[in-house]
């Protein structure tokens, strides 16, 4: 019997992984996207921070509760799938994967306990409670271990090993193993929603699915009006040591939504062993990407992170790309993992799958998400009636293998 095949657009980490899970669960994959990862044009997934980060994340909170708890799951999924691929394919493996497990150092200027949010307590707590992350501590003494600048005025902090990926070698790495594995890979733009040409999309791909994972695209593709971009923007610099001490975990503020601030966030994670990257901004429904490093923005986004660590204005911008921007993908009600709800012209059930509006949070959420898609399709081949996206935990079989 042949198998069934599924088309999947969008080349960005969620479609990508998601492509890896269908592969391995038995199914021909066609991938298609307008572009794909390049060094010369990178696409959002390559300009993304890519820190894991147990939700919230550090550029904005969940506004939807039900995409939050999903969330938390997702992101564990992605931990431990990070976590064994590290620690089976080794950095000094013959073909780089780009992800590295790194100490991430979260700051705070109150006691978590004393903060008017009482989610970042919250958090720690979860994170402390997950036996899955690695090397948790609490301690005010991070601040003077790390010799963080006692003007910025921070009393709290805490610690946890932590993937950190460097997207440009990951694409790449990931792109080769859907390959090795038969997808088939095609360059095209679509236009329009998916639903009014799925069945000719169907018919043209012999697919017997469609997954939608285009990010900000799904505000046509989707028809979903509540996409929206959260602009973006990192600084790269050389991290060699020679001009400032090198820099080999992560040192981050979030950004703190009672402060009624814009500009707060610090983030300072190591690409890879060359270079650094300094942010950050969240700029909603920005959707010009006309940001320079002389821009006022990131003059101060700059300076937020100089004052934190002494010697940081020393730094030499990267010779190669200095300064990348680009489009978070959000939306109203944040991550959409659901079936097409939405009938077909005929009344019949539609076979589209989305999954987008994963925001900043793309590669932490992303194998979590790619299972949770894998158990959809099945919905459609059991012939079950789509529902909205729930609380219910319904696909716990691994996502990839190894």
């Amino acid at each position: 019997m042949s198998k069934k095949r599924v088309l999947v657009i969008g080349g960005g980490v969620t479609g990508f992984t998601t492509a890896w899970a269908l592969l391995d669960a038995g199914y021909d994959v066609v991938i298609i996207s307008e572009r794909w990862a390049d060094p010369e044009n990178r696409i959002t997934s390559q300009i993304a921070g890519a820190l894991w980060e147990y939700p919230p994340a550090v550029c904005g909170k969940h506004t939807d509760l039900i995409s939050l708890h999903n969330s938390k799951r997702w992101c564990m999924t992605a931990y431990r799938i990070f976590d064994m691929l590290q620690e089976m394919m080794p950095g000094s493996h013959y073909f780089d994967h780009g992800v590295r497990m790194c100490m991430a150092n979260f700051f705070f200027d109150q006691k978590l306990e004393d903060m008017p949010d009482p989610g970042q307590l919250a958090k720690y707590e979860e994170i402390l409670a997950q036996t899955d992350i690695k090397c948790v501590r609490r301690d005010a003494k991070l601040v003077h271990e790390y010799e963080v600048n006692q003007k910025a005025g921070i009393v709290d902090a805490y610690q946890h090993l932590a993937p950190v990926i460097d997207t440009d070698v990951y694409m790449q790495w990931l792109r080769f193993v859907l390959i090795c594995k038969g997808a088939v890979i095609e360059t095209r733009r679509l236009n329009g929603d998916l639903l009014d040409q799925e069945e000719e999309l169907l018919a043209e791909f012999k697919a017997d699915f469609i997954v939608n994972a285009t990010g900000l695209a799904s505000f046509e593709l989707a028809n979903d009006n509540s996409v929206y971009p959260l602009r973006g923007a990192l600084i790269r610099v050389i991290n060699d040591g020679k001009k400032f001490p090198k820099v080999a975990e992560a040192l981050v503020v979030t950004h703190d939504d009672t402060r009624g601030e814009d500009e707060d966030i610090v983030f300072i994670v190591p690409r890879n062993d060359r270079i650094l990257i300094i942010g950050g901004i969240a700029q909603p429904h920005e959707y010009a990407l006309d940001l320079a490093l002389n821009s006022p923005e990131i003059v101060r986004m700059r300076q937020r992170c100089n004052n934190f660590v002494p010697g940081l204005e020393n730094a030499e911008y990267d010779p190669v790309t200095p300064f990348v921007q680009g489009h978070r993908p959000f939306r109203g009600t944040n991550v959409r993992v659901e079936r097409e709800l939405r009938p077909r012209s005929d009344g019949s059930m539609s076979r589209i799958v989305h999954s987008y509006g994963q925001g900043g949070a793309g590669f932490s959420l992303s194998f979590g998400c790619a299972n949770d898609v894998l158990g959809l399709i099945q919905e459609v081949e059991d012939d079950i009636a789509p529902s909205r996206m729930s609380r219910k935990e319904r696909y716990l079989t691994p996502a990839v293998e190894l």
